[in-house]
């Protein structure tokens, strides 16, 4: 009896600990610098609010100069937008150029690599190489060529990197460019971390599951889905079936209502975190569907991740001439 109560109290020692541990802060941040990609809405938009409000001084980087004019409107003269596209090497660079001169001798505290888009998310057999290749070099390349032109900033500062990906980085649960891209953010965001770490550099991961963002529009989901359904050639949609799309459809809109997480406030919670905290975490699972239900799912057998999946999805009908 005793050995078991002296486990119960080592347990909530641990615990305890932990969360002591969790909330100790970097002191002195005030008027540090952080660069934010993807601030036209969303995530990013709202973190560039936020740590303006906080007293970082904040670059964020919009694709628009509808996104960077509304943003400069509702934030303080410390705030400076930016035009970047991240698939554009030489924009790159001569961002990461401006970068440089305004912060001088003292680097870049915080890099929050957060543009991303989603591409259509239908079968592979759908699609072409082209629907493949603009979520890859956006969420993907883009964030590698970002981080790797800011990084002797970051590494005068010794500060952090903030990678947003995705429980899709975890588990792919449809076909599209937009899994392998968030795989591939999770491999990069790993090898970095562990490269940094001699550096006094800390590198962090964000894991959203479903939020209601531009993003995830489902209006704007299905557009697509459905450009791509009309111009399929018709042995393809004779093997799915001619009602496959609504069908499919169907099911997909039932799993987002369930799954969508509404706060997006709580991701830039976790980006504040890791930009401020002594002991930031390596990986952030963010939303109630990525912690109760995506996160765990990918940590099971395949099989079990295959029967599940393929719950969602609508019967072909190859399906039934079988």
């Amino acid at each position: 009896m005793l050995f078991y109560v002296l486990l119960f109290l080592g347990i909530v020692s641990l615990w305890w600990h932990w969360k002591a541990r969790d909330r100790m802060k970097v002191t002195n941040l005030t008027g540090k610098y952080i660069f934010i990609t993807g601030c036209d809405t969303g995530f990013g938009n709202m973190a560039a609010k936020i740590f303006d409000i906080k007293g970082f001084r904040v670059f964020a980087s919009c694709l628009t100069e509808t996104g960077a004019k509304e943003l400069k409107a509702v934030t303080s003269n410390q705030l400076q937008t930016v035009l970047l596209d991240v698939r554009d090497s030489d924009n790159v660079k001569k961002v990461a150029a401006w970068v440089k001169a305004e912060v001088q001798a003292e680097g870049l505290w915080g890099l929050v690599n957060n543009a991303g888009i989603m591409g259509p998310s239908v079968p592979t057999d759908w699609l072409d190489i082209e629907h493949f290749r603009e979520p890859i070099e956006v969420n993907l390349i883009g964030l590698i060529n970002v981080t790797i032109n800011m990084l002797p900033l970051i590494k005068k500062a010794k500060g952090r990197i903030v990678n947003v990906s995705s429980v899709g980085g975890r588990l792919a649960f449809s076909g599209g460019g937009y899994f392998p891209s968030k795989f591939g953010v999770e491999g990069f965001n790993d090898s970095l971390r562990r490269d940094m770490a001699a550096f006094g550099v800390k590198v962090c991961c964000i894991q959203p599951g479903l939020f209601k963002t531009a993003l995830s529009n489902p209006a704007n989901v299905m557009k697509e889905k459905e450009v791509i359904w009309n111009k399929l050639p018709p042995d393809i949609k004779m093997q799915y079936g001619e009602d496959y799309f609504q069908k499919d459809a169907a099911k997909k809109q039932k799993l987002s209502k369930i799954c969508l997480n509404k706060d997006i406030s709580l991701v830039v919670q976790c980006m504040e975190h890791a930009l401020t905290s002594l002991h930031p975490r390596a990986h952030y699972v963010v939303g109630q569907d990525a912690k109760l239900f995506w996160n765990p799912l990918s940590r099971m057998p395949a099989v079990i991740q295959d029967f599940l999946l393929l719950q969602n999805r609508a019967e072909l009908a190859v399906s039934h001439a079988k």
